[in-house]
C-alpha cells in the first residue's frame, strides 16, 4: 500500500510542481525541473503494481483525479492525457514482458518516456526536438 500512497503523492506532486516551477530557458529548449520528478513516477508506477497489481490503474485515475482539482487544469489535464496513455503503455510492457522486475521497470521506461514527454509537451505548447530530447533525458536520469 505504500508505494501506491508514494505513487498517487507523485502524480499530484508533480502537476502541481508544473504549476508553480518555471520552466527554464536554455536558448536551445525549455528543460522543466518537474521533468526529474516525473522519471520517479514511472519506476513508482511498477513498484506499486509489484505490490497490488492491476489495482496501480485505480491509483493512476485517483492521482489525475486529484491533481486535476488541485493543479493547473490546463497542466492537469495535459498531464492527465499523457498520463493516461503512458502509464499504459508502462502497466502493458511491464506486465506481458514476464522479465525479471529490474528488467521490466527499465524497459517499461524507456518505452513510455518518450510517449509520455511527447504527448505532454504537444498539449502544452512546448514540443520542439531540444525540449523534448532533454525532457526525455531528465525522466529517464531519475
Amino acid at each position: 500500500m505504500f508505494y501506491l500512497i508514494l505513487y498517487i503523492s507523485c502524480i499530484f506532486g508533480v502537476n502541481y510542481g508544473f504549476t508553480v516551477v518555471p520552466p527554464i530557458d536554455l536558448g536551445f529548449g525549455v528543460f522543466s525541473p518537474m521533468a526529474l520528478v516525473v522519471g520517479i513516477i514511472f519506476v513508482a508506477r511498477d513498484y506499486a503494481q509489484r505490490a497490488v497489481g492491476h489495482y496501480v490503474l485505480i491509483g493512476m485515475i485517483i492521482g489525475v483525479l486529484i491533481s486535476y482539482y488541485g493543479a493547473d487544469p490546463a497542466i492537469a489535464w495535459a498531464s492527465a492525457l499523457s498520463f493516461a496513455i503512458s502509464e499504459t503503455v508502462d502497466w502493458l510492457v511491464f506486465t506481458v514482458t514476464g522479465k525479471p522486475f529490474y528488467t521490466r521497470v527499465l524497459t517499461s521506461t524507456a518505452i513510455a518516456t518518450p510517449v509520455d514527454t511527447a504527448v505532454f509537451l504537444a498539449m502544452i505548447d512546448f514540443m520542439n526536438p531540444a525540449t523534448f530530447v532533454l525532457m526525455v533525458i531528465a525522466k529517464i536520469l531519475a
